[in-house]
C-alpha cells in the first residue's frame, strides 16, 4: 500500500471520527435542552418553525436566566406566601372570579420576590420556562381563564381549574430548599 494510499485511508477515518462526535455532541445538547426545558421545547420547536431556531431560542434564555438574581424565598415569606393562598382558596367558594384574580396577582408577587422580572407576560413565560417548563402550561392555562374571567366568559368550573393549575406553579416557587410546600386544592 502506497503512501499516498494511507495518507487518504486516514484522512478519511479522521473525518468520519469528527463527524460522528459533532453528530453525538448536537444530541446531546438537543436531549440536555428536552430535559431542562420538557414540553416547552417542543412547544418552541412548533412555533419557531424548526429545531434550529428554537434550541436557539432556548439557549438565549438560558443565558438571561442566568444573569437574573433568582434566589430562594425565606421559610418567613414562603410561611406568609402559603396563608396567603389558604386565604385566597376560601374565598374562591364565594368569589371565585375574585380568587383566580388573586391567585394571578400572588403567583407575580412570587415570582417577583424570587427574582424573576414581572413586566410582561410574554416574558414571564420565557424566564420561568427556563426552570419551570413542566409546569408553564399550567400557568398558560390559568392566566387564560383569568383574562377570560375578567371577562365575564369563564363558567365556575374553568375558574376552579385556574386555581389548580396556578397552584401547581405556586408550589413550584415556594420549593424550599431539600423540600416542597403543599398548599390544598379549592
Amino acid at each position: 500500500m502506497s503512501t499516498e494510499t494511507l495518507v487518504v485511508i486516514i484522512v478519511a477515518c479522521a473525518l468520519v471520527l469528527i463527524l460522528i462526535g459533532v453528530g453525538v455532541w448536537m444530541a446531546t445538547r438537543r436531549r440536555r435542552l428536552q430535559r431542562r426545558f420538557g414540553p416547552e421545547y417542543d412547544r418552541t420547536v412548533e412555533q419557531s418553525g424548526g429545531r434550529r431556531s428554537a434550541e436557539q431560542e432556548l439557549r438565549g434564555r438560558e443565558r438571561r436566566h442566568d444573569s437574573l438574581e433568582i434566589r430562594e424565598l425565606p421559610p418567613e415569606a414562603r410561611e406568609q406566601y402559603a396563608r396567603d393562598w389558604g386565604r385566597i382558596q376560601e374565598r374562591f367558594v364565594d368569589q371565585p372570579q375574585t380568587a383566580v384574580a388573586d391567585a394571578d396577582s400572588l403567583v407575580t408577587r412570587v415570582m417577583r420576590d424570587r427574582g424573576y422580572p414581572t413586566d410582561g407576560y410574554r416574558q414571564q413565560l420565557q424566564d420561568l420556562s427556563v426552570e419551570h417548563g413542566r409546569t408553564l402550561e399550567h400557568y398558560r392555562s390559568a392566566h387564560d381563564v383569568h383574562i377570560r374571567g375578567g371577562a365575564g366568559n369563564a363558567t365556575t368550573e374553568e375558574l376552579r381549574g385556574a386555581m389548580v393549575h396556578y397552584r401547581a406553579l405556586f408550589d413550584e416557587l415556594l420549593v424550599a430548599p431539600g423540600g416542597r410546600q403543599r398548599t390544598e386544592e379549592p
